[in-house]
């Protein structure tokens, strides 16, 4: 008869415990999987929240920048402006209007990542239609081009704060046709910064708006041209000798006198 030692035995009860822990292990991400599946077949915007939530919080963790494009009109001009591809924000200009998406290096935005195609999409400023703005077209792509969680099929039109993601990528689209000219620095400002060090009192008349655009001159304004020669070569012309005065004045009454 065969002698069996205890430690064998014992080696052979663990070696199917291990065995049984093993495929139980594998039941149960198969069973995880199949849950995601479904996630992803029925609430596929619900399932690119989360994916969205771990790219903020991987870029938290590592101080990553998040990922754009920006589509901007402005003068008739077109032209988009991001940070794909070299992580460095960019303009893009593209006579035809299409700025093609891929791991091709003749792409207009070239990305070297496994799971993009050569020519995977592009972005193209439509201008003839009843809504014109810039379109996501993907080219029959492998893994395909989403918008918001929903694959593109046919091109459509990108809104402000899209979320794209086109292989393993993922960024937002922001869309601007829209400006503004803001108002004239007001005096006050004008004299501290005049203040600062390393500026002087000509450095601030050389960025002060035309005559038209400064503030009405009180009465209260003191003759300051008695005593000093306010129209020496090269002065400012724009400027009367009641507005030299007043700047003047503002400027003196920014400095602190030192304490005795």
């Amino acid at each position: 008869m065969i002698n069996i030692s205890k430690s064998y035995l014992f080696t052979l009860k663990n070696s199917a415990k291990i065995a049984e822990f093993q495929n139980k292990e594998i039941e149960r991400k198969l069973s995880l999987y199949q849950v995601f599946v479904k996630l992803y077949e029925h609430h596929s915007g619900l399932l690119e929240d989360i994916l969205q939530m771990e790219d903020l919080s991987l870029s938290g963790m590592t101080g990553l920048n998040s990922s754009y494009v920006q589509g901007v009109v402005n003068d008739g001009k077109v032209y988009l402006v991001t940070n794909l591809g070299d992580n460095q924000t960019q303009t893009l200009l593209q006579a035809q209007q299409i700025w093609t998406i891929g791991r091709d290096r003749h792409c207009g935005i070239c990305i070297g990542d496994k799971y993009l195609s050569r020519r995977h999409a592009a972005i193209q400023y439509i201008d003839q239609d009843d809504e014109p703005g810039f379109y996501l077209v993907d080219f029959k792509s492998t893994n395909g081009s989403f918008v918001n969680g929903e694959r593109v099929y046919q091109r459509i039109r990108l809104k402000e704060g899209d979320r794209v993601r086109i292989g393993n990528l993922t960024f937002n689209f922001f869309y601007n046709d829209n400006r503004r000219i803001l108002p004239t620095v007001a005096m006050e400002l004008l004299m501290q910064l005049s203040s600062r060090k390393g500026c002087n009192i000509d450095d601030t008349l050389s960025y002060v708006a035309p005559e038209k655009y400064l503030p009405e001159i009180t009465d209260k304004a003191v003759p300051f041209t008695k005593n000093f020669d306010l129209n020496p070569p090269n002065s400012h012309d724009g400027f009367s000798t009641e507005q030299k005065s007043d700047i003047l004045d503002r400027f003196f009454n920014q400095i602190t006198p030192s304490p005795i």
